[in-house]
């Protein structure tokens, strides 16, 4: 069974084509015209032995947020639907990734429940043409729409590259685990409810 998904979403604000192997080898093709968001959405992907192709256009012109936040809706919705009922699933994820001075953990949970819990405090500013305040905007749709409960939790750091470079290491090392198949549960839903 190819776990995959293709999902596009056109608004009056952005327009984004999304297509995701979750049994892939971290192969990312990433364009959504804000560089450094390019390089933490291809880290992701690697860390999480996840393929992806993400093309973004958004208005720019007006700043990242909603170019960020609808990459973060396309994408949840994407491993929403690659996964299906999560049969076999393992369901969980847990890391703690160094970044130099950074440390953050992530710990989620496929839990059907969509909710970000955040407890980084990353510095306010621009990396390249990513404002750094969007991280938690991406992550939160992210989740959501994913149906995915995520904590990240942030150690240590004082660079901000390092911090949000953690952060989406860390995510994608979690849900590398939290995606993979448990031959002991094969064709089981990994919940007491028998639905996630």
């Amino acid at each position: 069974m190819e776990r995959t998904a293709e999902i596009a979403r056109k608004t009056g604000e952005t327009d984004i084509r999304c297509s995701l192997g979750l049994d892939g080898a971290g192969v990312a093709e990433v364009a959504t015209g804000i560089g450094f968001f390019d390089h933490m959405l291809d880290a992701l992907a690697r860390h999480g032995l996840f393929d992806l192709k993400l093309s973004a256009t958004g208005d720019l012109h007006v700043d990242g947020h909603h170019t960020v936040e609808d990459c973060g809706i396309v994408l949840g919705r994407a491993f929403s639907e690659a996964l299906g009922d999560k049969r076999g699933i393992a369901r969980y994820g847990s890391t703690t990734v160094p970044m130099d001075e950074a440390l953050v953990m992530a710990a989620l949970d496929f839990s059907g429940r969509g909710g970000l819990f955040w407890q980084c405090e990353v510095p306010l500013q621009m990396v390249g043409s990513f404002d750094s305040s969007l991280a938690k905007e991406f992550f939160t749709a992210f989740a959501a729409n994913a149906g995915l409960t995520l904590h990240l939790v942030q150690f240590a750091g004082e660079n901000t590259h390092h911090i949000l470079e953690a952060q989406f290491k860390a995510v994608g090392r979690a849900l590398c685990q939290a995606v993979a198949l448990d031959v002991r549960r094969a064709g089981e839903v990994p919940s007491t409810k028998g639905v996630l």
